[in-house]
Order: structure tokens, then sequence, then C-alpha cells
């Protein structure tokens, strides 16, 4: 049986539970076998419900007697309740706002059940269960005992219960799957891994804790392995088998425009253009990402790169993300460089068709040298006569293969520099960024503005638009930033819509206001945002749209609604967009969340501007799936792998894969098996 058959090839699995798992993301028996568990329950031991203890999660069957329903709080939430009984006891067990069991809990109906008993409220020391965390309903006769033991636990949804996943786990492994290895053999025994199908089996359906232990071992590693087998052999190609440019050191063009700039460039700065000149002017391509914190100056070091390709006879591109941020870069580099030869494009999807014609003759004719553009430059109409130099800058808005997209526009192999002002944690460096050699700019340039934070509720919020009001009247900016882009059902979060009405209707009338948010057409908000740079809107009301790039230093002002809903990161990365001028500057971040991790992640951000400190800590309160979010790294996503909790394994299969692709003897066995594996699992991957 082949892990590429649809998923309905499993008995059980009719076209409508089809649908219901393709919700999910399941549409394949690979899916299907790699939707790994998201918890485990422990049911080794029924215990009776007499003997159930307050505060200690337990296993129990039993028959309900009787159900009622209420429905509580401003949302009417449904509330279901059943009593249970053993013989020994009843215990009340809770269901909160899960109406589709109110056909399924019937007196008479055996349940098992595993969660956290407490005292019910007003029961007069009853017992009650509402922290479940599994339940089944249980045949006729059935006792229960079929279902102890290490069992998984799935992100389930409506009409797909625990029961059904597990059914249909357990027949595609009964079904024996084909799982040719992917490791090589010498890999596995070094690493004391499992074999791959034992491994598979466990994660689903364990023997023992330990078996657990191993196989979740086994199957992370694999995992890792393989992306790191993926960006060392885009490295090792990069470096053997392209013919890149190679620069001569640096000359005259390179010195003057270095002198020129309106300061000197910090030791971070210094000993990150070292490594740059010293990549270029090796043979091999050059594959480096410089990360800088917000506004640390990486924009200086890709304009001295571009400058220096430019001496070498060749042309230079830098893409960005947004077309305002492209548009700020193009009007930078093009005052630097006014008093020099240099021939400066831009190049955007919002130029005409005969304007982008223009630029693209002008481009393949070598009659501009830096092209400065956004993903418009990875149109089919643009061809380099002479690429030396690739720039990409926040690089993680771009995926593996738009940057290699990028690279193929000319017949040589041009040299790689990635810009990111994202601190990234080494473990996501390494995950994320492996084909690349990284440089980091920790300090800031001379002058920066300190960013003073505060932490507010609600309830000041009058006098923090009062003040927003009184800065704008002295010709300040503000960016005011909110969770959502309109009001979503019962919601209480402010969305950006409402809030764009509140303050121009209200606290800030006869005060240009703006608003931008995704959902705008593109020409439609960069029309906004240009009035916002040209200081034409004093306050703009946005989502998260603001938070890469922009630069305007007559912003002084940045106040966060419902602030807790935000990363770590991501608020730093907002917090970036004030501080860039002469004034003093104030980030204002409104919460009411009383929760322990939201006081201790806004309370954090409050007292330190260092980004990568902030990244360490937001990796280790929000976990790596909500790092860089969804899709934006160009990788695929980790399944089981996780890079905080899985250092050790990451470093080790870092480790494996350097052995692997280091030994040419090794090299042409493990490579149709990467092939195949990459094929079957990361082929988003390989166009690269």
């Amino acid at each position: 049986m082949q892990l590429t058959n649809p998923v309905q090839t499993i008995k059980g699995v009719g076209p409508k539970k089809a649908k219901l798992l393709a919700k999910l993301g399941i549409t394949s028996l690979r899916d299907l076998l790699t939707d790994y568990p998201r918890a485990y329950e422990d049911q080794s031991v029924q215990t009776p419900i007499a003997n159930l203890v307050p505060g200690e999660q337990a296993t129990f069957a039993g028959t309900i007697a009787n159900v009622t329903e209420k429905r509580a709080g401003r949302r009417s939430m449904m509330i279901l309740t059943a009593l249970v009984g053993d013989g020994t006891g009843y215990v009340q067990v809770t269901w909160f706002n899960q109406p589709f069991l109110k056909q399924k809990l019937k007196a008479g109906r055996r349940v098992l059940v595993t969660g956290r008993p407490a005292f019910a409220y007003g029961g007069r020391g009853q017992l009650a269960v509402s922290q479940i965390h599994s339940y089944e309903f249980l045949d006729d006769g059935a006792d229960g005992k079929d279902h102890l033991g290490i069992l998984p636990v799935y992100a389930a949804t409506d009409g797909l219960n625990q029961r059904f996943f597990r059914t249909a786990v357990r027949a595609l492994l009964d079904a024996k799957p084909e799982l040719p290895e992917v490791l090589p053999q010498d890999v596995i025994r070094a690493y004391h891994l499992l074999p791959r199908r034992e491994a598979f089996t466990n994660i689903h359906f364990p023997e023992d804790a330990e078996r657990l232990k191993a196989a979740r071992r086994r199957l992370a590693f694999e995992e890792l392995y393989l992306i790191q087998c993926g960006l060392l052999l885009l490295k090792k190609a990069a470096a053997e088998q392209q013919t890149g440019v190679r620069h001569l050191p640096c000359s005259r063009l390179s010195c003057t425009v270095l002198e020129r700039l309106p300061f000197s460039l910090t030791a971070g700065q210094a000993a990150a253009w070292q490594d740059i000149c010293r990549d270029m002017e090796q043979p091999a391509p050059m594959r480096r990402l410089v990360q800088g914190d917000v506004g640390s100056g990486k924009t200086v070091l890709a304009l001295l790169a571009l400058v220096k390709t430019v001496e070498n006879g060749c042309q230079g591109a830098l893409m960005a993300p947004t077309e305002i941020l492209a548009r700020q870069h193009y009007d930078a580099f093009t005052q630097q460089l006014a008093t020099t030869d240099v021939r400066v494009g831009f190049l955007s999807g919002h130029l005409t068709p005969r304007e982008r014609q223009t630029m693209h003759e002008r481009i393949a004719a070598h009659d501009v040298d830096i092209v400065i553009g956004t993903h418009a430059l990875l149109s089919d109409g643009v061809q380099f006569a002479k690429l030396g130099l690739v720039v990409t800058d926040e690089q993680h808005r771009f995926g593996v293969a738009q940057r290699s997209a990028l690279e193929k526009r000319s017949d040589v192999t041009p040299d790689v520099l990635v810009m990111t002002a994202t601190p990234i944690p080494r473990t996501m460096t390494l995950t994320v960024y492996g084909d690349l050699d990284v440089s980091q700019i920790k300090e800031l340039p001379p002058g920066r503005q300190p960013i003073r934070t505060f932490v507010r509720t609600t309830d000041r919020r009058p006098l923090i638009y009062k003040y927003v009001r009184t800065q704008a009247e002295q010709g300040r900016q503000a960016y005011v930033v909110c969770p959502l882009i309109e009001a979503e059902g019962d919601s209480d979060l402010p969305s950006a819509e409402e809030v764009y009405d509140e303050l121009r209707y209200g606290i800030l009338r006869g005060i240009p206001v703006g608003l931008v948010h995704g959902r705008m057409k593109d020409a439609e908000k960069d029309a906004v945002m240009q009035a916002f740079y040209d200081n034409k809107v004093a306050v703009l009301v946005s989502t998260t749209v603001i938070e890469v790039g922009v630069n305007v230093p007559n912003a002084t002002i940045l106040v966060v609604e419902h602030a807790d809903r935000f990363g770590l990161a991501q608020l730093h990365q907002l917090r970036g967009r004030i501080g860039r001028g002469t004034h003093a500057s104030f980030c204002i971040l409104v919460s009411d969340n009383k929760g322990e991790q939201a006081q201790q992640r806004l309370g954090i951000l409050a007292a330190t501007q260092d980004g990568f400190a902030l990244a360490e800590e937001d990796l280790r309160l929000r976990g790596p799936g909500q790092f860089f979010g969804t899709h934006q790294h160009g990788l695929p996503d980790l399944k089981i792998a996780d890079v905080l909790q899985d250092t050790d394994i990451l470093l080790e299969a870092r480790k494996a894969a350097q052995e692997t692709l280091g030994r040419k003897e090794n090299l042409s066995f493990v490579l149709p098996i990467l092939s195949e594996a990459y094929k079957e699992q990361f082929e988003h991957i390989t166009d690269t």
C-alpha cells in the first residue's frame, strides 16, 4: 500500500469522513500517518468513581444516569452535564459549548472518561469533572478495558472523534504500508535510532513510555536530518558546482561611497562588511545572512555590497517585500549615489506596462546598474545582462524558491546577501538558514533614540489618545496597531476599522487619520502609506502590515491595542517603526489580560530593547510554530520536531547530515534515498 494513496483507501473512511479530514489537511495516507498525536492518555488503570481524588487525573468508566443542559454567559454558551455512575459512586461530567454531544449523551449509555476531578460548585461534596482530557462512548457490553494503555489523543473535530482516529490509524498500520528506510544504516546505528516502521507504530500506539520516547526521537531526528541535508546540499552545490563572480578588492567607487556616508560604521557593521567583502572576493558564490536588530543599519551594508558589484562590471538587485519599502530604498540609494555614475532603477507591479517594459529593456541592456523592486523582479520579462549580487530584504517574507528564482535571472550565479531585522535564535537559524553563513549586528548606530515602553489597561485609552492628539498637533506622527481588520462576531477585540472611526470622529477629530490593512487593494494601501510617509497623515491605524521596514523618522508614538494578542518578536518589530528620528519616542501596549504569561511577556518587552533576547524568550513562550507565522520561511512545517525542545536532536541531525554529505562513498547511496524522501515530504524545497 502506497502512502500516496488517498485517505479513503482505509476502511471506514468514506466521502463524508474524507471531506472532514481534508479540513484538517489530511488527504493522503501519508497525511494520516504523520498526523501525530497532540498528547497521550495513560489509561493503563481504571479508577472506581468512589476512589477519585480531587485534583488528580484519572480514567474511569460508568453509565450515564441523567443529562442536564443549561446556557450561561453573555454568549449563551451551552453547558451539558452528565451524572455518571459505576456502582461505587457518581460523578458529574461537564462539556462546555459542544452542542453536537447533545444527541449522544443519553441516559443508559456507557462512557469512558479521562479527566481531573474537583468538587462541584454548590454540590455539597459531589465530585465533578470539567477538565476532560479525553472521552469515549463504549459499545454495549464493553467494559472499557480494550481502551486501556497509552492511548493517542489527536486534534479531533466535529464528526471525527478519538475513536475514529485511533481506528483509522490502527487500520493503516495493520495494512503494512510501504515505509522504506530514509536514513543510512550507519546513521541509525551511530545514533541508536529505532527502525522507521517501529517508530511510526510506537508514536501512535506506544508499547510503553520508553518506546514512545524512542519513537519520537527517531522521527524528529529524521525530519531535522532531511532538512539539514537539503540545506547543506544547497550550500555544497553553490560552493562546488556553481561558478560565481569573483569580485576584486574594494576600489575607488566603493571607498568613495563609504567615505561619503554621513556616519561611521559601527563595530558590528564593520565586521559584517568584512565578512561580505571576503565572501564576494571568493570564486564560489556568496551565501550570507546579515541579522541585525531593528534599526541596526543593515541597509548601508546592502548599499556598499551593491556598489562593490557595480565597480566590478556587474549589476545588482535588491528585492523588498512591499512597494513602500522598495520605494524608500530607491529614494535613499538614489540620494546617496547622486554624485556617482551608478544608475539606479526601480521596478514594481504598479508601474505602467510601458514603464515596466522600458525597465526590462534597460536591465537586459545593462543600462541600469542597481535595480530595486518588489516581487516584480521575479516576473518572466526580467533578464539581467550580468547579475553579480542579489540582496533580499526581510528574507523571512520570501520563500527559498523565490530567492532562487531571482538568482536565476542571469547566466552567471550571483552572490546572495540576505538581510533580516527579525532576530532569530541559533536553533531557528540552523533550521531555516542552514545553507547560509551568518553575520550578526547587535549594537545600534549612534543617535538612535531609546524607546520608552509602557503597559496600560484599556481604561487609560482616553488619556493615551489625548496624548497622541497633543503630539500630532506638535507635528509628530503616530501608529495605532489593532489585532483585527474588522469586528468578528462576539469578539470584544477592537478592530482597525472600529478604532479608525472612533478616533477620526472622536478625540482625533480634525487630525488627519489614515487606515491601512491587508485586505485593501495594493494601490489603495500604498497610497495611504505614502501619505503617512509624506506627513500628510498624522495618525496611521493599521494591522501588522506596517511591521516590516517602513521608515518614518517623524513617527514617535506606537499604540498597540490588545497587545497580548501579539508575539514578543512581532511587538518588537512593530516598536521598531518609531525611535528613528531625533525626538523622544514612546510605545504604549494596551492590554487588560491579567494572565501570568501575558503579563510576563509584556513586562519583558517593557524592560528591554534587545531583540535577540526577546526572540529567545518569544521562542520559549510561544514555540517555533508561531515564530515565523504560516509558510513564511519557505521550508516545510515541522510536524514532530520542536527546535526549542529538540536542540540536542537538531545538532545531532546536523552533524549526521554533515558526515553523510562529507563521504563520497556514502553520497551515491544516500542521494537517491534523499531524493525520494524529498519528493514525498519536502518537494517544494527542491525547487531551489
